[in-house]
């Protein structure tokens, strides 16, 4: 017996799938005069999205309370391919930051006032996030009904490039070192005067999440996938503010912590800061 936990809308439910498991379901009709505790008919089930650990539920949770449905769908639609066609596992922190990125993006198109995000193009470094990313934006396209640029494609592959991990049971905190990487960030970005505004605060967000979860990632070598110096010296030709203060950054948690980051992660505080600075592109 599949039994509703909470009705979304007339298409989308989460319900309870037993063994203390739950899962999104999709499909015409789906919930339409339903209520908690409702059997649901699976003939309708067009789409379903299980959520296997207590972080993705609360996740979900999280995520439902300023985020349309449709759009949180979407991001597990789109998590989920990469997990089924490729066996491409992310940390659960990627829901929240891939959601607000597609809202984020959603609202802009409508209103008029999207612009193409300054990310530089790292297909030939990480081919398989790329073809995640192309599969998203027709997904994206077809379940929100709007046109996404294709340089979307982009910001979206850095998503799963950010939060790559090794599995599901994966979480990725590890609480002493998150909490001196904070120490040591927040200590660099007030030195340069950078705090979060209201004009930043959603680019803000997400570096801190990026952040929480890099100690989970210090101690995996195989993961540490060096990007090419070309695009190192590109980086800072293109945003020579930015990256000395991501440079500074680097450095510095390397010291501290005395462990070794891979070149990536440099690349990773590079976009994150010039997000939060909105440092020009340099010709």
């Amino acid at each position: 017996m599949v039994q509703i936990v909470q009705v979304f809308n007339n298409n989308s439910a989460l319900v309870d799938i037993g063994d203390h498991r739950q899962a999104i379901v999709n499909g015409t009709g789906i919930a339409f005069n339903k209520h908690k505790g409702s059997e649901i008919d699976s003939r309708k089930v067009n789409k379903i999205f299980y959520l296997d650990t207590k972080e993705s539920q609360q996740n979900l949770y999280f995520l439902i309370k300023d985020i349309p449905i449709d759009i949180v769908t979407t991001t597990y639609e789109i998590i989920d391919y990469g997990v089924k066609k490729y066996k491409y596992h992310v940390l659960d922190y990627a829901y929240i930051t891939l959601s607000d990125h597609i809202l984020g993006s959603y609202n802009r198109i409508v209103d008029g006032t999207y612009q193409e995000a300054l990310i530089p193009d790292m297909h030939n470094e990480y081919p398989l996030e790329y073809r995640i990313a192309e599969h998203a934006l027709e997904v994206i396209n077809n379940n929100l009904g709007v046109e996404f640029p294709k340089s979307e494609v982009k910001s979206i592959a850095l998503h799963f490039i950010n939060a790559k991990g090794n599995g599901p049971e994966e979480n990725g905190l590890k609480k002493d070192e998150s909490q001196d990487i904070n120490e040591i960030v927040n200590s660099i970005l007030d030195k340069y005067g950078i705090k979060r505004i209201g004009s930043n605060s959603n680019y803000y967000d997400r570096f801190m999440i990026h952040l929480q979860y890099l100690a989970g990632r210090l101690d995996k070598p195989e993961d540490k996938k060096e990007i090419s110096p070309s695009l190192e010296i590109e980086m800072k030709k293109s945003y020579p503010d930015s990256f000395e203060i991501a440079s500074e950054m680097y450095d510095e948690l390397q010291i501290r912590l005395d462990k070794s980051l891979g070149s990536n992660e440099l690349i990773y505080f590079i976009i994150h800061i010039q997000r939060l600075i909105q440092e020009e592109v340099k010709s």
